[in-house]
């Protein structure tokens, strides 16, 4: 009886996501589009529980709809489709701005002195806190391999244990040595060719440190997964074991 309770649940989830706003999600992302139909059908049973546990907000005049909803849910879930909801635990909402917002911050120097610096963002991940996302760079990622909604919620995975620093909770049997020492060797490398002036084929935002390095290669690794194969091949082995997915894979799939 609790199965079928159960059923009845997650039936409910997705209906609520409306069948055009889905599909043009789908439509509107490689790294979706390219999913098998079994588990497009397993990203929209997640995409409506994520809904369901959690409040999208408009800012700044932004009014929610549902292709807003269906966009970054589709995303969102995305990285979690073969690891559950269990991975968004700890906070409750998502905030999105109708373009780039601006954040201030302080800092004090080592002599006392209180600074304020401001920035225009596209997204931020807070500890336990919101996910904040403009929904102009959401819908439409500007460089191909960019995309937001994945930077911004592998930062939270990464913040399921701490800060984020590129070391999120592996899972049994993954060893955290090898991790450590991939991953070390990748942020290594390309802060090495930044420096000799080379272009890497990934955002050079991921050199800022290990924590945006995990971000940026999770979200190339699902966006534009032949960059981090070929850039960085131990990272992407990393990258599939932990999320357990291939998108590289999908992409050359023979297609019937």
């Amino acid at each position: 009886m609790l199965g079928i309770f159960r059923w009845c649940r997650i039936r409910r989830a997705a209906s609520s996501l409306a069948e055009g706003p889905w599909q043009e999600a789908l439509s509107r992302f490689p790294c979706l589009t390219a999913l098998a139909p079994p588990e497009r059908r397993r990203l929209r049973r997640l995409a409506g529980q994520f809904l369901r546990a959690k409040t999208l907000e408009g800012a700044a005049g932004l009014r929610i709809d549902d292709s807003i909803r269906a966009t970054i849910a589709s995303q969102a879930c995305l990285l979690i489709l073969n690891l559950g909801m269990d991975y968004y635990r700890d906070w409750s909402s998502v905030i999105l701005y109708p373009g780039e917002f601006r954040v201030r911050r302080e800092f004090r120097d080592g002599t006392g002195v209180v600074h304020e610096h401001s920035h225009i963002l596209s997204g931020e991940s807070w500890q336990r806190g919101p996910v904040v996302l403009s929904w102009r760079a959401a819908a439409h990622p500007a460089v191909p391999g960019h995309n937001v909604v994945l930077h911004e919620f592998a930062h939270k995975i990464d913040m399921l244990n701490g800060k984020a620093n590129g070391f999120p909770p592996l899972h049994a049997g993954m060893d955290a040595r090898q991790w450590a020492l991939d991953f070390g060797a990748a942020y290594d490398d390309l802060c090495r060719r930044l420096d000799a002036g080379e272009t890497p084929r990934i955002d050079p935002y991921a050199a800022t440190d290990p924590g945006e390095f995990f971000a940026v290669t999770s979200e190339a690794f699902f966006a534009e997964p032949g960059a981090i194969l070929e850039e960085f091949p131990r990272v992407y082995g990393q990258l599939a074991k932990f999320y357990r997915q291939d998108p590289y894979g999908r992409v050359v799939r023979p297609r019937h």
